[in-house]
């Protein structure tokens, strides 16, 4: 299995620490990025839906 390589980030931009301090990507992160990883990402850019494996728009 072929893993993409994550793009390095420090901005403010790319992602926020949420009150249970988990990492959250934003939708600009995920559109530079480029592709969809699948995992029900909450500013999932391209509109996935895990439940149904569906994706809901395309970009």
């Amino acid at each position: 299995m072929m893993f993409e390589k994550p793009i390095p980030s420090d901005s403010e931009e790319d992602f926020y620490i949420n009150e249970d301090g988990y990492r959250v990507f934003t939708e600009k992160y995920h559109l530079k990025r480029g592709f969809c990883c699948k995992n029900g990402c909450k500013h999932c850019p391209f509109g996935y839906n895990k439940k149904t494996d569906t994706f809901k728009r395309k970009i």
